[in-house]
């Protein structure tokens, strides 16, 4: 009698373990995005999200948390119930840069995380003021050589990096003016507040076009579509100075694999819908749908070429 009173109590208790795991997600769900709106990954998060609700049967909201370079949304998400509920849409700014220039960094981006799936990815732009004079990289290097310091780079996230590459690789010096996010220092670029950015396509694009700033080149191994006229750092003259910004949709460390599994199913669902693709194309990201395994190793990769950058520029931040 025992037996069998034991075998019913652990079946019970089995099917309340599957039926649980089954009816995942039984809420909606909030996707923590780490910056103010505006940016590539708040676009991305919206890219999305409505179609990801669809998939999933339950709403998929999206969370602005922004503040100190995305770190404290960031911490957010890490610290959240890993129980499939709170999600964060990563970057190389909240996974690779901030925890490498802050060494205090309240959250580790491999060890905190449970990658689900890279979502999209976009180059990088050197973008100017137009009322630079300079209408090439070399010009523009020229420029910057002829008054060390003299020019001013806003950045909002991975763009200080990049810029620090940049000035690494041409033998430049800019003054760094922080912002809190792409969006900030994108309008202070626009309002001749700073002279230049290294700006993702996807943000940067609006201005180029309109001829608020000036694009001199892409960080990307060939030309856009979107800005066709507008060369490679390769041939403007700055070999092997190739950066991708990526953004990706993670989970706090411990997640359940079956709940990793079911949203990176949904994700690359939703990537593989052409009017996702056809939006992604519109806004100058290219759709990157991957395994939780090939996200996982990208944060590890990126997360030490950055902190080379960082030790290399002798960057220190507390």
């Amino acid at each position: 009698m025992k037996v069998r009173i034991a075998f019913a109590v652990t079946t019970f208790a089995f099917a309340v373990t599957t039926g649980a795991a089954e009816t995942y997600p039984s809420r909606p769900i909030r996707l923590i995005v780490p910056f103010p709106p505006g940016g590539t990954v708040d676009i991305s998060s919206r890219a999305i999200a409505p179609a990801l609700s669809e998939v999933l049967g339950q709403n998929v909201v999206v969370d602005n948390r922004g503040g100190a370079a995305g770190l404290i949304g960031a911490d957010l998400a890490a610290k959240a119930a890993p129980n499939g509920y709170t999600l964060m849409m990563g970057s190389n700014s909240t996974l690779s840069v901030a925890p490498s220039l802050h060494a205090k960094s309240p959250y580790h981006p491999v060890r905190d995380f449970a990658p689900i799936s890279l979502v999209g990815m976009t180059p990088f732009v050197l973008v100017v003021h137009p009322s630079v004079p300079a209408k090439t990289v070399k010009e523009f290097i020229a420029l910057a050589k002829s008054k060390p310091n003299g020019l001013t780079m806003g950045s909002g996230g991975v763009g200080h990096l990049v810029g620090e590459l940049f000035q690494t690789m041409t033998g430049t010096r800019f003054t760094h003016v922080p912002f809190q996010g792409v969006g900030p220092a994108s309008i202070a670029l626009m309002g001749g507040h700073v002279d230049l950015i290294f700006d993702q396509l996807t943000t940067s694009v609006g201005p180029i076009k309109s001829g608020k700033t000036r694009a001199l080149a892409i960080s990307s191994k060939n030309r856009s579509a979107l800005v066709p006229d507008v060369p490679t750092m390769r041939e403007a003259g700055v070999p092997n100075f190739v950066v991708t910004s990526i953004t990706g949709v993670l989970a706090p460390a411990g997640t359940p694999a079956d709940i990793i599994d079911k949203l990176n199913a949904a994700i690359l669902k939703v990537l593989s819908l052409p009017a996702t693709k056809e939006r992604f194309a519109g806004i100058a990201l290219e759709t990157a749908p991957s395994t939780p395994a090939q996200f996982s190793d990208y944060i590890k990769e990126d997360f030490a070429r950055w902190t080379k950058v960082v030790k290399d520029a002798n960057i220190k931040l507390e």
